[in-house]
């Protein structure tokens, strides 16, 4: 008979079904399969071909659950937030991922995992691990600089005693003294008041955090140490870093088809021949996420600026109908043809970034993005739009490490109504400013370096004796020592 100790570590993993929480999730299931766990996804039908070749390759097992779109009132086979286009669809979504906890006692009291990591947007999976008596680790999907704000802001409130959402205030109890934020930049006001589905799981979130065994986070100490550090000892946080965990992908085919639903390699991408006929750090890389879809005003705004900066440019465009392109300057693809290049479908982001062509990076300041961007050590133009974190995230990089300029989003707009704005929130002056700022003289220069250091920092965090490396290995340690009592 199987003794407890020679039994191998078990771990399940629920993400939020949507690309950006669910990428870096299969990185970090790679992570601890590649120290010796068996590590199984727990996923939808619909987002199952993310997990392809994790699977293929013996990294993951896959369990599949039914997305309860009927029992919340959402269309037949809707799986995720790219499908989104009502805020009361949002209140929808909210509801079943309540709804799923069912099915994921049922998948846990049939599979009998050792640890469960599951997503913030999941607050009761940390009563439903301890139903199996197992511990369950959260993950966030952003790094410990936003962990602080938000909980800053969330447990002294001071938004409250403000006059307008343009004053603005200074984040208390933080390592650096003088991070200011605006009421404007906050889409939940910190004290949780109302009856919305999606209010209600912020609260439960929170606390669940608080009673969950510990937290995972995608950075490494050297990006940010004072927060790792505020983080564990003023917040009280149980937290281990094991990133950038998109550094796990080593080969250009798993760079180039990471977060692609198709089979793709490196060589199908004609932007990455364009890039090799650029100098080095001479192309301005634009991509917004997977979510954002800005309104026609808005991209013409862009398209001006960047022509105007004279700099080359990739620019990825998301559109809900893509066959429309009146937005587009009047020729303006022929101005540009060879200095500007529009993908209008997936890109392959990392392959991209690390490009020795690109030299600048105008990001909406996802964690993803954000720490994609250092680690291929490329300075940043950041644009945040739809949430507080985005904020956060700028503030890290422009005002803490210094690597990026703002382009002057002041504040923040729900991704559902984005696409009907009728009047552009950047204008083409403050991209034009922002693209010369980053790309010409010596301030450029200085961004560069300071970002190429760390970019330098983040590659050693994770190889063997790194700091990210040793909290992994910590971690599956303390994960099989529980195994083991």
């Amino acid at each position: 008979m199987e003794t407890k100790s020679l039994q191998q570590l078990h771990i399940f993993f629920l993400p939020f079904m949507a690309r950006g929480h669910s990428i870096p999730v299969i990185d970090i299931a790679k992570l601890f399969s590649s120290r010796g766990a068996r590590c199984t996804i727990v996923t939808t039908p619909l987002n199952a071909p993310l997990f392809t070749k994790a699977t293929q390759r013996g990294e993951v097992k896959l369990v599949l659950i039914k997305f309860p779109y009927t029992e919340a009132g959402l269309p037949q086979d809707f799986e995720g937030p790219d499908s989104i286009r009502t805020q009361n669809m949002v209140e929808k979504v909210v509801k079943a991922t309540f709804l799923l906890e069912p099915q994921i006692e049922q998948v846990l009291d049939e599979h009998r995992p050792h640890c469960l990591v599951a997503d913030g947007f999941f607050p009761w999976a940390t009563d439903v691990a301890a139903k199996f008596r197992i511990p369950r680790l959260y993950f966030h999907g952003i790094g410990f600089f936003p962990l602080c704000a938000s909980l800053s802001v969330m447990m002294y409130q001071p938004q409250t005693k403000l006059s307008s959402d343009s004053e603005s205030f200074v984040i208390p109890n933080l390592p650096d003294d003088e991070i200011k934020m605006n009421r404007s930049q906050l889409p939940v006001f910190p004290n949780l008041d109302g009856e919305s589905e999606f209010l209600k799981m912020l609260k439960a979130s929170r606390e669940s955090e608080e009673r969950s065994y510990g937290v995972i986070v995608n950075s490494f100490y050297e990006l940010e140490p004072a927060y790792a550090d505020h983080y564990r000892k003023v917040f009280g946080r149980k937290a281990w870093h094991i990133g950038p965990v998109s550094l796990c992908n080593k080969e250009p085919e798993d760079k180039a088809e990471r977060g692609s639903i198709e089979s793709s390699t490196a060589e199908k991408h004609e932007c990455l021949k364009w890039l090799d006929s650029k100098k080095p750090h001479s192309v301005v890389y634009v991509s917004f996420g997977s979510i954002i879809c800005f309104a026609d005003c808005q991209l013409l705004e862009i398209a001006i600026g960047l022509e105007a900066s004279g700099q080359d440019f990739i620019w990825v465009v998301k559109k809900e109908k893509k066959d429309e392109e009146d937005w587009l300057p009047e020729g303006f693809e022929k101005r540009m043809e060879g200095k500007g290049l529009i993908i209008r479908d997936w890109a392959p982001q990392v392959l991209i970034l690390e490009h020795e062509a690109i030299g600048a990076f105008v990001t909406h300041c996802g964690w993803n993005s954000t720490l994609e961007g250092v680690s291929a050590g490329v300075p940043m133009i950041t644009w945040p739009v739809i949430s507080d974190e985005q904020f956060y995230n700028e503030k890290l990089v422009t005002e803490i490490l210094r690597i990026g300029v703002p382009v002057g989003s002041e504040q923040w707009v729900s991704f559902v109504d984005l696409p009907a704005k009728t009047e552009a929130s950047v204008r083409r002056g403050a991209i034009e400013k922002a693209v010369t700022r980053i790309m010409v003289g010596d301030e450029a220069v200085e961004m560069r370096s300071r970002v190429k250091e760390l970019g330098g920092k983040a590659r050693r965090a994770v190889e063997e004796g790194g700091s990210s490396f040793l909290n992994l290995i910590s971690l599956v340690e303390e994960l099989n020592h529980l195994l083991e009592a």
